[in-house]
């Protein structure tokens, strides 16, 4: 397991998708994955501290989850299949830990809110993972330990095909900076 930061949620310039870059805590290694535009409000909402005059979905299921004595104690971003990202919450109830089983976007949104950890399976950041220089182009694909000097083979085109059009529609100017 590989500790991970929320970097920032953007916009795709192509479609019009949120995507939420997770960043490696202690590497320049980025995983985008695809939202729904209710999660990523949900995670903007909280890591903004926005004020809201009702709980949203995932303060309801906080709530519901300190309610039943339970606390949340880190998620994971566990797999990645046929381009969907699977992730699993943990929680902590009268000594047990217990998986529970979540689209990546409702365990950010919740991990936002109990303040704990997000990790990613080392598998999942070898299979999407990207490196990235100053201007936001991709230095080498995960797993492959080979850098980038132009060419690119079919394989690694495949690979990556999921994340090309969003890594090539983000403006990446202020990447640096928390959104």
């Amino acid at each position: 397991m590989v500790e991970m930061t929320i970097e920032s949620i953007r916009v795709s310039l192509m479609n019009y998708q949120r995507v939420v870059i997770l960043k490696e805590k202690d590497s320049d290694r980025y995983l985008p994955i695809w939202i729904g535009p209710a999660e990523a409000d949900a995670i903007a909402v909280r890591l903004q501290e926005v004020a809201v005059a009702r709980p949203l979905t995932h303060d309801l299921l906080r709530s519901i989850i300190d309610t039943l004595g339970a606390s949340v104690e880190y998620v994971l971003v566990n797999d990645l299949a046929n381009d969907t990202f699977f992730a699993r919450i943990m929680l902590q109830i009268d000594g047990r830990s217990l998986e529970i089983d979540s689209r990546p976007s409702d365990a950010i949104a919740l991990a936002v809110r109990a303040q704990v950890p997000i990790f990613a399976d080392e598998a999942v950041l070898e299979k999407a993972g990207v490196k990235l220089d100053e201007e936001g182009q991709a230095l080498e694909v995960e797993g492959t330990g080979t850098e980038k000097t132009g060419e690119v083979s079919p394989e690694e085109l495949e690979k990556l095909s999921p994340f090309r059009d969003l890594i090539e529609g983000l403006d990446l100017e202020d990447f640096g900076k928390k959104q």
